[in-house]
């Protein structure tokens, strides 16, 4: 069995890992292990500092080189010490800005069993794959704000992340008392993993990738 450790910001991506990612990948004979990245000696959750989290993956990488070390790291307000973040191109495609962060982590990781991932731009946005979801929780009108805010962007992904604008934002202000740890995991279950990666064309290319993992780090 191939086994991939999945490094995350916080506990609803952690449940997103178990109850989505790990039992879609158990198909393939690859084992998910979500660890929640630490802020300090006793605190876990969130990318605040890039220097607290690269001896982490470092650590991983090293612990069992027969492994994978990937991560599932919000792009969206990435620390300032976060590797190619003064050297960002100037570009409108978040794709393009994602990849480069990616390359640029990769190269100052320097494992070959590292895999670097970031959402774009950040967890929120793969709820936007089917707004339709957050009826369970919240009434119509709200639903069809949300789907309005889609409609603005050509996907998901391209929900941008700006201050006030980014999709955790707009969530939070379109649906009074949405819990991210309570609802994010359960409406991503309730869109389903196939509209997410039909709709989110980076998240679906990492979750390829890892599909495609066939053994050995070479």
């Amino acid at each position: 069995m191939i086994r991939i450790h999945v490094f995350v910001e916080g506990q609803t991506e952690e449940t997103f890992v178990k109850e989505i990612l790990c039992e879609h990948l158990q198909q393939k004979d690859i084992y998910l292990n979500p660890i929640l990245v630490r802020t300090s000696s006793t605190n876990k959750g969130g990318v605040v500092s890039y220097a607290k989290i690269k001896p982490q993956l470092n650590r991983k990488c090293l612990e069992d080189d027969s492994a994978f070390v990937t991560t599932m790291f919000d792009l969206y307000r990435l620390p300032n010490d976060f590797p190619g973040s003064s050297s960002i191109p100037s570009t409108n495609d978040p794709f393009q800005k994602a990849e480069y962060l990616e390359q640029q982590m990769s190269a100052d990781i320097k494992h070959q069993n590292f895999l670097p991932n970031l959402l774009v731009h950040e967890f929120e946005g793969l709820l936007y794959s089917n707004p339709q979801a957050f009826l369970v929780w919240f009434d119509q009108s709200i639903v069809d704000s949300l789907q309005a805010e889609r409609n603005l962007f050509l996907s998901p992904e391209h929900i941008n992340e700006g201050p006030t604008t980014a999709p955790s934002k707009q969530i939070i202000r379109c649906c009074l008392g949405y819990e991210k740890p309570l609802h994010g995991s359960l409406i991503a279950m309730d869109i389903g993993l196939d509209t997410i990666r039909q709709q989110c064309q980076h998240f679906n290319q990492w979750l390829t990738r890892l599909e495609n993992i066939s053994g050995g780090n070479g």
